[in-house]
């Protein structure tokens, strides 16, 4: 039976797809790992190709390319920085930004890199860790659960970049069972980040193409 995916938008380029939290975006090893967003959306469009990838605990909008040469264009597109993402997360703690910044955004400056003992888990590392920046702002305060609701644009592509990002800040991600406390994990049912928005140009045509989803939490 075919796997159900929540399409948004298609064409002969390419294709927008919601995933689900708890989908692997790609197989993973062993049989019961090969159930995933991108075999769903192939077992429907047989030359879907992966563009970027999210966390199997996130939700929200995935690219996917028709085509290698859409693919190749897609990929180079990402490399340089022409499509946006926006994400929405809800973390521990009331975050602000300082009162006398004249910035809407603030920035975290951190390198990543594997934590290889612990792998796949991931660290800021000043000397190993590959560039990594991520903008972010408060959407709202809630002193009732003492959580912040926070939009996110990721500025580099790293793994798992929001998750260590947050946590480096002092205010992981609720319910984030590789970088939140237990405590921090208990407070929800699943990893509060969503990939809320994408924007790009297509690649074809060259007309500007947005998209939202609204966050499930």
């Amino acid at each position: 039976m075919r796997k159900v995916i929540d399409l948004m938008y298609e064409d002969d380029a390419l294709l927008v797809v919601n995933k689900p939290a708890g989908l692997l975006a790609v197989p993973g090893r062993g049989a019961d790992k090969q159930d995933c967003l991108s075999e769903r959306v192939r077992s429907r469009f047989a030359d879907a190709q992966i563009v970027h990838r999210l966390d199997m605990a996130t939700s929200g909008l995935m690219l996917f390319a028709r085509g290698v040469a859409m693919q190749s264009a897609l990929n180079k597109a990402f490399a340089a920085r022409e499509i946006s993402k926006r994400y929405l997360a809800v973390v521990d703690g009331l975050l602000t930004l300082q009162m006398d910044s004249v910035e809407e955004w603030g920035t975290i400056d951190l390198p990543i890199a594997v934590d290889w003992p612990n792998r796949p888990l991931r660290i800021i590392d000043p000397v190993h860790g590959k560039p990594s920046i991520t903008k972010w702002r408060p959407l709202n305060q809630d002193t009732n659960t003492c959580s912040t609701l926070l939009e996110l644009e990721p500025i580099t592509g790293r793994s798992h970049q929001l998750r260590v990002h947050l946590r480096a800040l002092g205010h992981p991600i609720l319910g984030d069972r590789l970088y939140a406390s237990p405590a921090q994990q208990m407070r929800a049912d699943r990893l509060l980040l969503h990939a809320r928005s994408l924007g790009l140009r297509h690649p074809v045509s060259g007309a500007l193409l947005s998209f939202e989803s609204p966050a499930p939490f």
